[in-house]
């Protein structure tokens, strides 16, 4: 039994030979067709690899773009307030009395003249932090300063709430000179 099996049926007269072409050419057309569906799914596969990938670069081009403005955004803040604070800084301050003030819990001295250390105990002159240093600046520059970043004002010292507010009263009556030197 030689032959395949077109070959044998042909012999044997259950097929004719325009059968025989019919049935081959179905059966290349259904492999011919098999490999397209096995090729489609690769190729769907990988457009899918594709577009997962560039959805996925697209987030992270977005993320990074996203931060990269809040650090421009931070930076034109920060240009702004020392801007601000270059601005509005008080000249000729210097003088023979001696303002302490608290920083970070470390006592600094300033030495300032008679009208400023007065501003300063009112809190119509505020110091603010700058390049590492202080600069002292009007309560009218204050609000403009919290508005961008609040942190560079030195706060004021705290009032003492372990006193009872009636010892607070009766202490109020003496005035504490501003000159005081330990």
């Amino acid at each position: 039994m030689a032959g395949s099996l077109f070959d044998q049926l042909k012999k044997s007269g259950l097929v004719n030979e325009h059968k025989a072409k019919q049935i081959k050419k179905e059966k290349y057309q259904q492999s011919k067709k098999k490999k397209g569906q096995k090729a489609e799914p690769v190729e769907n596969e990988a457009a899918k690899l594709a577009a997962e990938a560039a959805r996925l670069k697209a987030e992270k081009d977005r993320q990074l773009n996203l931060e990269r403005q809040q650090q421009q955004a931070e930076k034109a803040k920060q240009a702004e307030l020392k801007q601000i604070l270059q601005s509005n800084q008080l000249k000729g301050f210097e003088g023979e009395l001696t303002f302490n003030f608290a920083d970070d819990k470390q006592v600094k001295t300033l030495r300032v003249n008679a009208k400023t250390q007065k501003g300063l105990i009112n809190g119509r002159i505020r110091i603010a932090r700058l390049d590492g240093a202080y600069v002292l600046i009007p309560d009218t520059a204050v609000e403009k300063v919290e508005l961008r970043d609040a942190s560079v004002l030195i706060p004021f010292a705290d009032k003492d709430d372990s006193i009872s507010k009636e010892d607070q009263d009766y202490y109020a009556k003496f005035e504490i000179p501003d000159d005081l030197v330990w």
